[in-house]
């Protein structure tokens, strides 16, 4: 199935993927509370314990599908996971003794151990975060946020951050238009004076945005919260059907023990 019915015009709703599906909609709050008590779960988890990351995986692929989720988007999507990659790759050669000799070539037995836990909790950590912001909007996740009584500060700043991130971007590309209008391109280090001093006159550009921004808003009554929509109702049964997912997992880890 195509992924390309996708809603959302804020910077991070291009991630939201629109669906009809019962994980698109449950109440955010309990969507994140899933996510972070699986992931919980998964991080507490031996790193030798492969059989129950192997359980965990399968859980986390059954609820992508519930999702209806295509695997070629998933798999597009986990790039951000190649620096966790990289530096996974390089622990069996920076650990400590001792080592072990695998097809000729000498690794620390640790570091082997603890590159193959960063890399699978990494994965899974990955893949949660792929199904949150697939099935679930910026707003609805900072609403989410908002009920779990994240302090309102962060959300506010969380907020203000997607708001205007869009429009920074656009200033950006209106300096880049300028400058390429008068035939200057960026070719290698002798420009970066250049460049940096446009990231400069970004920043106060940017500065001075926000002072014009937070006056237009207090004259308009801002008191320091943003007026928040009305959140959703989750209700037992969500809870019950949400939190099966990390209890799941903890009862993985346990069989994982005793095989």
């Amino acid at each position: 199935m195509s992924d390309k019915h996708e809603h959302g015009h804020q910077i991070g709703d291009h991630l939201y993927i629109h669906r009809h599906t019962y994980i698109h909609g449950l109440a955010p709050h309990v969507k994140i509370i899933g996510a972070f008590s699986f992931l919980l779960v998964a991080v507490l988890t031996p790193a030798d314990q492969y059989l129950s990351f192997a359980g965990y995986l399968v859980l986390v692929l059954s609820i992508i599908f519930m999702a209806e989720l295509s695997i070629k988007t998933v798999v597009r999507r986990m790039v951000v996971e190649v620096p966790f990659i990289l530096f996974a790759v390089l622990m069996p050669f920076l650990g400590r003794a001792p080592y072990i000799e695998i097809s000729g070539v000498t690794v620390s037995q640790a570091g082997l151990t603890a590159g193959i836990a960063i890399l699978i909790k990494s994965s899974l950590g990955v893949l949660v975060s792929i199904l949150l912001s697939s099935t679930t909007t910026v707003r609805e996740i900072l609403h989410g946020l908002a009920h779990l009584k994240v302090p309102a500060l962060l959300i506010n700043i969380a907020t203000f951050m997607l708001r205007y991130s869009a429009v920074v971007t656009d200033e950006l590309n209106r300096m880049k238009t300028a400058r390429e209008s008068r035939g200057f391109i960026a070719s290698g280090p002798k420009d970066w004076k250049i460049v940096a001093q446009a990231a400069g006159a970004l920043f106060i550009r940017s500065y001075e945005r926000g002072e014009r921004v937070h006056l237009a808003m207090l004259s308009r009554g801002f008191n320091g919260e943003m007026p928040r929509a009305q959140h959703a109702t989750a209700s037992t049964k969500d809870w019950l059907q949400v939190l099966l997912l990390p209890l799941s997992a903890f009862f993985v880890l346990l069989i994982g023990f005793y095989l």
